[in-house]
């Protein structure tokens, strides 16, 4: 069983629409499938620290999920595991790992205040996980569906999780009563990843014939009732995520394309292409809902301080993150749709992201 061994590797930024200077204090971490993890300080062009995640090939072949939690822990869901790092350490070792788990694990999300973590995974499950717990009650509850889980989205009021599987099913499991209702949006076509907005009002969803359905959520429990249908990509559609103040949802696709529509009228606001881009994985905004940050076949996640502070006025660009399968993370103008700069360090694709702001 072997552990690859990683140098410090440098990024190129690419050319600036204008000169502008970026916030020095804004980080940006990446971890991919070359089982490597790199911090970036973005106003430079070099990367600033590289933590060596301590996976075996043999069982971590790629990062499917990461998500942060609100104390600053990161989850890493891959085959069989998830394992918690602490962002605020350069230790590579996990704090915490996650095992038992027959097949890959898929999402990885936390509750509000940290206090559990739930995953969905190709063993056909939804979980609900206790960090606090011993290693073997760690696991907590466990929601048994008929096919492999692509997608797991808890509602914001933290009463039900949304449960996304490859026959084309939406499972709406209720936490507090242990029941569930289903939702077929499009027979046979597999749900790739679900999204509820901030405020609880809204949920999409995007499937891998490229499609996007949205429905509003109303009652106690929320309840869905269809709103708007969108033919968003030509391709698989990967990932949908609403930003922080509901105004924007993005959807990213195996077409090689983001693409941000406006919640008000369902409009495509922006579409961001490159022609070295491959497959966009993921994606990010920040709490302000003036940047977004996007990946392809790879894993990111940021940790800014005071960078948006200095974005306040109405002429200051608005930008985007994204993460490709030719390992570029780019950073992106969304209002003019113009590429700002380039990061390169990984050797290879980059495969999840996620986000945070706040310091680290």
């Amino acid at each position: 069983m072997r552990i690859l061994n990683f140098k410090w590797l440098s990024c190129k930024v690419a050319k600036m629409s204008k000169k502008r200077e970026l916030p020095k204090r804004l980080k940006l971490v990446t971890t991919v499938s070359d089982n490597c993890e790199l911090r970036f300080n973005t106003s430079r062009p070099l990367c600033t620290n590289i933590i060596q995640i301590n996976m075996p090939v043999i069982f971590c072949e790629q990062v499917n999920s990461l998500e942060i939690s609100p104390t600053s822990m990161v989850a890493a869901a891959g085959f069989q595991h998830i394992r918690l790092y602490d962002l605020s350490s350069a230790n590579p070792d996990p704090v915490t790992t996650f095992e038992d788990i027959s097949k890959n694990v898929s999402r990885v999300g936390f509750q509000k205040n940290g206090t559990w973590m739930y995953t969905g995974g190709e063993d056909c499950t939804a979980r609900i996980w206790d960090p606090r717990a011993a290693p073997r009650t760690r696991c907590q509850k466990i929601f048994q569906v008929q096919a492999p889980v692509n997608a797991v989205m808890l509602h914001p009021d933290q009463s039900q999780i949304m449960v996304g599987d490859q026959s084309g099913i939406i499972h709406i499991w209720d936490l507090k009563t242990d029941q569930n209702e289903q939702l077929i949006p499009e027979a046979e076509a597999s749900i790739q990843d679900i999204a509820i907005d901030p405020a609880g009002k809204m949920m999409a969803a995007v499937n891998n014939k490229g499609n996007c359905y949205v429905w509003s959520l109303s009652g106690q429990p929320p309840h869905p009732v269809p709103k708007k249908h969108i033919t968003a990509h030509s391709k698989y559609a990967l990932r949908c995520k609403f930003s922080p103040d509901s105004t924007m949802l993005v959807t990213t696709s195996g077409d090689c394309s983001a693409k941000i529509w406006r919640t008000s009228d369902w409009a495509l606001l922006r579409e961001l292409r490159r022609d070295t881009q491959r497959w966009v994985w993921d994606a990010a905004f920040t709490l302000d809902s003036r940047f977004l940050f996007t990946g392809k076949t790879f894993s990111i996640s940021w940790q800014p301080s005071q960078f948006f502070q200095s974005l306040k006025k109405p002429d200051n660009f608005i930008l985007l993150f994204t993460g490709s399968s030719d390992s570029y993370a780019r950073l992106w103008n969304i209002e003019r749709g113009t590429l700002e700069r380039e990061y390169c360090g990984h050797q290879k694709a980059i495969t999840a992201l996620a986000f945070k702001d706040q310091p680290v």
